[in-house]
C-alpha cells in the first residue's frame, strides 16, 4: 500500500506504532543504538559483548574488567572468568543508565547441561550487579533452554527472586516446559529457526505469515494466554522486518539496531496480529512435560535439536573468544610477550 508523502509525515513510523502494542527491546551491547532508539529494555549475549568489547569506545569497561579479574587473583583461569563475568555486568550497568527497564546478561553457554554450574553462575552475576549498586530486579539472567537450563531457572525465580530469561528456545517442548517452570520471560529464536528450513528445505522463501519462525511463536504466545501462563514471549533473531510485523502484539520483540532503524524509516500501517482475545479462542490442548516426556517431545523436532545445539556452540565459541581477548590483556605483558 502506498502514502502519500503529506500522509508519510502525519503517519507514526512502524517503530512507533510497534510500541504501541509490544515492548520494543534493543539486542544490542552498542550504547550509541540504546540512546537512538529509546528500547524499553535490552538484551545481550557473549556474541555481542565480543563485538562491542573490540570497539574503541568501549576500552574502558575492558581495562576495568580486566583490573577487576586480577585484584581477585588466583589462578590464570579464575581470573580470566572472573574478568570476563565483570565484563558482562559493567557492560549491563551501562546499558541500565540509558534504558528504563531490564537488561539481560548470559550465562555462560559451557554452563549449559550443567544445572548446579547455572545456578551458581547466576548468583554470581547478580551479586556482581549488587556490588556496582544494581539490584536484581532490573536484571534477567539468560539460561539456555536445555532441560538443566529450565530447572536451573525454575530454583532461581522460585528460591532467590532472580528473573530468568530463557534463550535458545526453538521448539514447542521447550516453551511448555519453561511456562511450568514459571520463568519470567522466553526467547524464542525466529531468524534461526527460519534459517533451518531455507537451508533444509525445497522452499527458500515465505511470506510472514507462513514463515516458520513467525508461525511457532504464534503457536507459543496462543498457548501461553490460553492457559493463562505469565511467562512473558519474546521473539528474537530476526532476519528481516516483515517477522516482526507479522508478530505485532506480542508481548515483547527485541530486535537488532539494523532493524530497529528500518522500521524507523517505514510509513505503513500496523495492526496487531496476536491478541490474547484470539489465543483464548484458539483450540490447542495443555500438556505437561516431564523431563522423559521434555526430551522426547524436542527430541522429534529436528530443526529444535540442531538449532539449540548450534547454538550453544557458537555461544560457546564466543565466550572463548572473549576470555582470549581478556587474557592477552591481562597476561602477555607480563609474560613478556
Amino acid at each position: 500500500m502506498s502514502v502519500s508523502p503529506v500522509k508519510r509525515q502525519k503517519m507514526e513510523s512502524a517503530l512507533d506504532q510497534l510500541k504501541h502494542h509490544t515492548t520494543v527491546v534493543a539486542d544490542t551491547g552498542d550504547f550509541n543504538a540504546i540512546d537512538e532508539y529509546k528500547p524499553l529494555d535490552a538484551t545481550t549475549n557473549p556474541s555481542l559483548i565480543l563485538a562491542a568489547a573490540q570497539m574503541p569506545a568501549y576500552q574502558k569497561l575492558v581495562d576495568d574488567a580486566v583490573a577487576y579479574g586480577k585484584k581477585l587473583a588466583g589462578s590464570e583461569e579464575e581470573q580470566i572468568k572472573n574478568a570476563s563475568d565483570k565484563l558482562f555486568v559493567l557492560f549491563g550497568a551501562e546499558i541500565l543508565k540509558r534504558i528504563p527497564g531490564r537488561v539481560s546478561t548470559e550465562v555462560d553457554a559451557r554452563l549449559s547441561f550443567d544445572k548446579e554450574g547455572m545456578i551458581q553462575r547466576a548468583r554470581r552475576l547478580i551479586d556482581l550487579y549488587k556490588e556496582v549498586g544494581v539490584g536484581k530486579d532490573r536484571i534477567l539472567i539468560k539460561l539456555s533452554s536445555t532441560w538443566e537450563g529450565i530447572q536451573a531457572g525454575r530454583v532461581l525465580e522460585a528460591e532467590y527472586g532472580i528473573h530468568c530469561n530463557m534463550t535458545l528456545l526453538f521448539s514447542f517442548a521447550q516453551a511448555v516446559a519453561c511456562a511450568e517452570a514459571g520463568v519470567t520471560l522466553i526467547s524464542p529464536f525466529v531468524g534461526r529457526i527460519l534459517d533451518w528450513y531455507v537451508a533444509n528445505g525445497d522452499k527458500k522463501t515465505y511470506e510472514p505469515s507462513e514463515d516458520p519462525g513467525v508461525k511457532s511463536v504464534t503457536k507459543i504466545y496462543n498457548y501461553y494466554k490460553k492457559f493463562g501462563y505469565k511467562t512473558i514471549v519474546m521473539g528474537a533473531s530476526f532476519r528481516n522486518t516483515g517477522q516482526i510485523k507479522a508478530l505485532t502484539g506480542c508481548d515483547y520483540l527485541t530486535i537488532s539496531p539494523k532493524l530497529l532503524a528500518e522500521l524507523s524509516k517505514e510509513h505503513i500501517k500496523l495492526t496487531p496480529t496476536l491478541s490474547v482475545k484470539e489465543a483464548q479462542a484458539c483450540d490447542l490442548e495443555k500438556i505437561h512435560l516431564d523431563e522423559k516426556a521434555f526430551r522426547w517431545h524436542h527430541n522429534e523436532d529436528q530443526m529444535a535439536v540442531e538449532k539449540l545445539s548450534d547454538g550453544i556452540r557458537r555461544f560457546a565459541a564466543d565466550a572463548v573468544k572473549l576470555e582470549r581477548m581478556l587474557k592477552e590483556r591481562m597476561f602477555s605483558a607480563e609474560n613478556g610477550k
